[in-house]
């Protein structure tokens, strides 16, 4: 018998809803935020030195909250050098909520703004065929590997697209989430398809470290508040349960015993902790940076 259950990404509005509140409920965007304001600022000092224009590559970059803080603390580190910003998003809503963000943001006049509606691979291809291999001095793909077929080979193209003293930032769950642990256990009862991998921190390590490239990594402590996810018939609490395990409808699709023992297991202190009677799901993340070869 085939099973009901099917991938949450084969439903965008749902997918799109779930993804909203999984911000809404976690500390994601402002872990990154940190990042950006504490650590950043040391990490691009090379990729401006002496250049009129910066040529920044922003691989998924979604409706452009994160891209725009970066952005802004290039031009802190370089003010008054133009700045080139690619961005591949293969999503043509989030393209427009990133143009009109983008409009209501101050101060980008020395900022040129490119959007590709394509994904990473098509990206790749067409460069490929066109033979237009653009250099970049900062290329960053935040929690966008999930979504390509081979994450080794995407890597290392962007990795060949450095300036000499470039820098590559990839920023996904750690290996110490609890989603790698989750991942792990339930991925093979959940309907994964090609749209989505598995993957986190541990695994771009190893793949980084296989290829022989120099990198350094940034532990960025996250959670995410999962309560709602234990109330019967709580809407909200579905579709992070929906977000949680990637399946459209989980609640309502997944076999009884698979659905008693993972809300069993997301109880467990493995997963997540209990605070004032709150569940918060451990959501760390690392920020990998990864030097140009020259």
């Amino acid at each position: 018998m085939t099973s009901p259950m099917r991938s949450l990404l084969s439903d965008h509005s749902r997918y799109v809803e779930s993804f909203r509140l999984f911000l809404e409920n976690s500390t994601e965007h402002q872990c990154m935020l940190e990042f950006i304001e504490k650590k950043l600022p040391s990490i691009i000092s090379s990729i401006g030195n002496e250049k009129s224009t910066i040529n920044i590559l922003s691989v998924g970059g979604g409706a452009g909250e994160i891209d725009l803080q970066i952005l802004a603390k290039v031009q802190v580190k370089y003010p008054g050098v133009i700045i080139h910003n690619d961005v591949i998003e293969p999503s043509a809503e989030q393209i427009t909520n990133y143009k009109e963000r983008a409009a209501k943001t101050s101060n980008l006049e020395n900022i040129k703004f490119t959007w590709h509606k394509e994904t990473s691979s098509e990206y790749e291809s067409r460069t490929k065929a066109n033979g237009d291999m653009k250099k970049w001095g900062f290329i960053h793909m935040i929690q966008m590997l999930y979504y390509v077929k081979d994450i080794s080979a995407t890597i290392r193209f962007f990795h060949t697209l450095l300036e000499p003293g470039g820098k590559l930032l990839i920023i996904l769950v750690s290996g110490t989430s609890s989603w790698a642990r989750l991942w792990k256990k339930y991925g093979p009862h959940l309907p994964l398809n090609d749209l989505c991998l598995y993957v986190s921190s541990a695994d771009i390590e190893e793949i980084l470290d296989a290829a022989g490239l120099k990198y350094q990594s940034y532990d960025l402590p996250s959670n995410m508040d999962i309560t709602d996810c234990f109330a019967e018939g709580n809407k909200n609490g579905e579709l992070m349960l929906d977000f949680l395990t990637e399946t459209c409808n989980f609640s309502q699709t997944a076999p009884l015993d698979l659905r008693k023992e993972l809300m069993e297991d997301l109880k467990n202190l493995q997963y997540s902790e209990n605070i004032g009677g709150r569940y918060f799901f451990n959501n760390n993340l690392s920020a990998i940076v990864v030097e140009s070869s020259i």
